[in-house]
């Protein structure tokens, strides 16, 4: 995985759509000051992203005294020790999508749309919830959300794709990808729940094997890579809106 290298124009540009209007700032510039790890959690003991070379720069988020995240490649955030980057007085901003009026509905009648952007847009979009806690049933993708209402929420206000509600009636909408080599960024995963004996979990892939969810595992939003076992052993679903 590859960090943005970019400044702040270069990342605007790069995450401009015409279907995007206002402005939404995804976090500073910042350049890190010795050669050092991103992680997959605020802790030195989680699995190494990548490891960031000195005076390169970085979109950076403060999070604690101790800790930034930064922006990785696939929209997702990994986390940096907070004393080996320098903080710019630069805003990072990129266009958000316009907010239509939102609106739930049964499968009943449901056409999809193919709107492979507006589905990668989704995604992307997605991981500006990170740290949101996950509510059962919640769908406030600020207060409080669960991994049905997050995908259902980025495809209605993003991509305006309307899905069901639950992950059991979303895996229906869609068109099948079955093969993993095949994901492409947007397209909703579908995991089993053994417990209840079926489709009980979802997220959208974010590309170069992440998806982003939202789990009582990262005790809300967050992102984690399909490749590990505990995940391709109960996928069993990917659909393209």
């Amino acid at each position: 995985m590859m960090l943005r290298r970019i400044t702040a124009a270069l990342l605007a540009c790069a995450l401009s759509v015409g279907a995007f209007a206002e402005k939404v700032v995804l976090g500073k510039l910042g350049q890190v000051t010795e050669t050092t790890r991103i992680y997959a959690r605020p802790s030195k003991n989680s699995q190494v992203y990548y490891k960031v070379k000195a005076y390169d720069y970085v979109v950076i988020r403060p999070l604690s005294n101790t800790w930034c995240k930064v922006l990785l490649q696939n929209g997702s955030y990994g986390y940096v020790k907070a004393d080996t980057v320098a903080k710019l007085p630069y805003e990072v901003t990129a266009n958000r999508p316009v907010r239509n009026t939102y609106r739930t509905m049964s499968t009943e009648g449901y056409r999809g749309t193919n709107n492979s952007v507006g589905a990668a847009m989704a995604a992307q979009y997605a991981t500006h919830f990170i740290g949101t806690p996950y509510v059962w049933g919640g769908t406030d993708e600020n207060r409080g959300i669960d991994c049905s209402g997050l995908v259902q929420k980025m495809f209605g206000e993003v991509a305006h794709i309307r899905l069901p509600r639950t992950a059991a009636e979303q895996v229906h909408v869609g068109t099948p990808v079955t093969r993993l080599q095949d994901l492409r960024a947007g397209d909703r995963l579908y995991f089993w729940d053994a417990k209840r004996g079926m489709i009980g979990h979802t997220g959208i892939y974010l590309g170069n094997g992440y998806f982003v969810h939202s789990s009582r595992t990262h005790n809300g939003v967050g992102t984690d890579f399909l490749g590990e076992k505990k995940w391709l052993n109960i996928l069993v679903a990917a659909r393209r809106s």
